[in-house]
């Protein structure tokens, strides 16, 4: 196992134990994990659950969808970022 996949599998771990010991089933945690899809998105979802205890599974997994909505609009922000580096370069510079 990779650094990697030990890292994402302990978030997992911690995220599930999280949702159980709030008295939600262990395979929304485990369904959790799989959209949430990196470790930092993982312990985001954590934190939130640590500081707020929610007591609904909608609360639940309202904030998952906000933290994946979160991370989408990053990423097209990045991809837009770059699409203008690459647009401005070829104004400044032409084909070269």
């Amino acid at each position: 196992m990779t650094t990697s996949q030990r890292e994402w599998s302990r978030a997992r771990e911690a995220l599930v134990k999280s949702i159980v010991e709030l008295g939600f089933p262990e395979d929304l945690g485990m369904e959790m994990a799989r959209q949430l899809k990196s470790p930092k998105a993982m312990y985001k979802m954590q934190e939130y659950l640590y500081n707020v205890k929610p007591k609904s599974v909608e609360l639940v997994v309202d904030e998952m969808l906000a933290i994946c909505s979160d991370i989408e609009r990053w990423k097209e922000k990045k991809s837009s970022e770059a699409a203008n580096a690459s647009y401005n370069e070829i104004l400044n510079h032409g084909f070269e």
